[in-house]
């Protein structure tokens, strides 16, 4: 680097460094050799639904906190100030919608996939259509997740590139396809510890040498770095209150509500309650994180001032000022920095195992089980291991592709985010609307998938156009919460600084909207459109819904209406006559859980069968009965 001396690890920094991916490997060994030993895919994909409260909030957590978001948050409030806080404001419908709406839905219909329940909704077609997009944005990302964390390393400190990504990935590829969920959801747990012993380290020290968190507020005041409350509606304008605080809900529901890998660690816990009461405990969480990548951008601006070390040409990219201004602070404090490098690769490792897992369970549930329902239980653990070391190989193979991208990244990174906002709106048309039919569902994904990638390509070709004649600015990797996980945080990369430039017109203006409301705008198309196609193809009759698919919402919202007005409205809920009369036929895929087939409104087994298949099948008869209760309160 010019200007200033490499910085380098000490032994102490390896030992720790080595000391998290052995604990990792650890944790999925144990699980590989205790208990069940992995031996059925309701243990290996599902945790055997047995994880309690705690463990499964934590590993929401981590899921969530990657090292994207541990680079971009500080570099975001030295560069731009406080005003990215209020994207906490989010948080609270962005968990209690997930916790009271999908949640309910999801658990008593005993998913194991989350695109189950689309073919339950609507067929099977929507069930591929919706899990081809899902496989299509997690591998995208896997990559870019374990390269950037090791490229920003690389570059502040001479850590060896692709020495950290062979052990990251490798690592992370075998506790996974060993211990299951349940080496997941542990391994996360230790690494959300080490992530918040890193940051505070960092934040205890910074503020120690700056004289205090007295004298870092006043040199972040006098620098502007203290944001007000920026009520300005504008949607083109990048941060605001409403932009955080109400497009965020939307990005925090494309994660928490209907992303395959939080709704898997939902599906994996011991009862409903606990589940619900996980999305409860994320909340406070959520904000201690937010609060800390906001202090340590402070604490850095403290150091820096206007004078940072991109300026300086110390650094060549924004995400890797947070890296240079931990070994800049800890060089003398043996140890510590390796312990913030264990941090930073806590949230790409948790990041990635949710990804292997969860591309693993739905490519398991949804592309190979229903069309091999005579698959044993033995044979079906077997791939399931298989297809987590599979996807693992390929996430070492994105990293090496995303390497050769160069200015590319940004685009690679924005097309994770904008398959966020299309899959909620289509879990949305789904749950709150039960006219939907099937056609308009894969219609209003497709039109929800081209408006985000027309939006997407073209801001990003417009902000190539318009910086032509000189140097395009660095990747500038900003966390956001659904793409740490794994929503939308990559899509920030779409963004470059502010400038004073003259409010843009036409599709200039449409390229311009705020990538805050990329979620809300594109999954508002896929409910619009699909809701138009289905009224224009026949729109679904409430006898015609399969019972649990859908949320009262609208019931809830027109309780005032006499019922008749409601039944023309399509109102009244299908769940209570009908859950009694049918004896909950959805919830049967709980008892057919060793072959994965899912029961859908083709099935025209006659009733004497049913009874048949109950009486040779081993249920919980329990289970099923609560279900039904809890399905008829619903």
């Amino acid at each position: 680097m010019e200007g200033v001396v490499e910085m380098h690890f000490t032994t102490v920094d390896y030992v720790i460094f080595t000391i998290l991916l052995v604990a990792s490997t650890g944790i999925g060994l144990f699980y590989a050799f205790s208990g069940g030993r992995q031996r059925t895919t309701q243990e290996f994909l599902m945790a055997d639904r047995s994880m309690s409260c705690l463990p499964v909030s934590l590993s929401l957590l981590a899921t969530f906190q990657s090292a994207v978001a541990i680079l971009g948050a500080p570099s975001e409030i030295y560069a731009n100030g406080t005003q990215y806080w209020f994207l906490g404001c989010s948080y609270f419908l962005g968990l209690l919608i997930p916790a009271h709406v999908f949640i309910p839905v999801f658990y008593r219909l005993r998913l194991t996939s989350a695109y189950q329940y689309l073919e339950l909704r609507f067929n099977k077609t929507v069930r591929i259509c919706g899990t081809v997009t899902f496989i299509f944005q997690m591998v995208i990302y896997m990559g870019v997740v374990l390269y950037a964390p090791a490229l920003a390393l690389n570059a502040v400190t001479g850590f060896d590139l692709w020495g950290a990504v062979l052990a990251m990935g490798l690592v992370c590829t075998l506790y996974t396809t060993l211990g299951g969920l349940k080496a997941v959801i542990w391994t996360d747990v230790f690494q959300t510890i080490v992530m918040f012993a890193g940051q505070l380290a960092v934040i205890v020290v910074g503020t120690h040498q700056a004289g205090g968190i007295s004298e870092v507020w006043r040199k972040a005041q006098n620098g502007s770095r203290i944001s007000g409350l920026n009520l300005n509606p504008d949607p083109l304008e990048r941060h605001t209150f409403w932009t955080l605080g109400v497009g965020g809900v939307f990005l925090m529901l494309a994660l928490y509500g209907v992303n395959q890998a939080q709704v898997q660690r939902y599906l994996s816990s011991r009862t409903e309650k606990e589940a619900v009461m996980s999305c409860y405990v994320v909340f406070p969480c959520q904000q201690i994180v937010l609060t800390l990548g906001c202090l340590m951008g402070l604490v850095m601006f403290a150091r820096y001032g206007e004078d940072s070390p991109l300026d300086k040409g110390y650094v060549s990219a924004t995400d890797q000022m947070v890296l240079y201004f931990v070994m800049d602070v800890l060089q003398d404090l043996p140890g510590l920095p390796g312990l913030f490098v264990a941090c930073l690769f806590s949230g790409a490792l948790s990041t990635i195992s949710s990804a292997f897992n969860s591309l693993a369970t739905v490519t398991m549930e949804d592309l190979i089980k229903p069309h091999f329902p005579a698959m044993t239980e033995a044979r079906a653990t077997l791939l399931s291991k298989g297809l987590a070391l599979a996807y693992g190989l390929v996430c070492l193979a994105m990293a090496y592709i995303a390497s050769l991208m160069g200015s590319v990244l940004q685009a690679a990174l924005s097309i994770f985010g904008m398959v966020g906002g299309p899959l909620l709106g289509l879990f949305c048309l789904g749950m709150f609307f039960p006219w939907a039919n099937p056609t308009g569902a894969v219609t209003g994904l497709v039109a929800g998938l081209v408006m985000a990638f027309w939006i997407g390509i073209g801001s990003f070709v417009s902000r190539l156009t318009a910086s032509a004649p000189t140097p395009l600015p660095p990747i500038n990797i900003t966390a956001l919460p659904s793409a740490g996980n794994m929503t939308t945080a990559a899509v920030t990369t779409l963004v470059s600084v502010v400038t004073t430039k003259p409010r843009p017109t036409g599709l200039q203006a449409f390229y311009s909207l705020s990538y805050m409301w990329y979620s809300a705008h594109n999954s508002t198309t896929v409910v619009v459109v699909g809701l138009i196609v289905s009224f224009l193809t026949g729109p679904m009759k409430e006898k015609d819904l399969t019972p649990g698919t859908v949320y009262p919402v609208l019931g809830n919202l027109l309780f005032f209406l006499p019922e008749r007005y409601r039944e023309k409205l399509c109102c009244v809920t299908p769940l209570e006559q009908k859950a009694k009369a049918i004896d909950t036929q959805p919830y049967k895929m709980a008892q057919k859980e060793s072959n994965g087939v899912a029961y859908s409104k083709e099935d025209d087994r006659t009733e004497d069968e049913e009874q048949e298949e109950e009486g040779q099948a081993s249920p919980r008869p329990s289970c099923r009965l609560s279900h039904m209760v809890q399905e008829t309160a619903l």
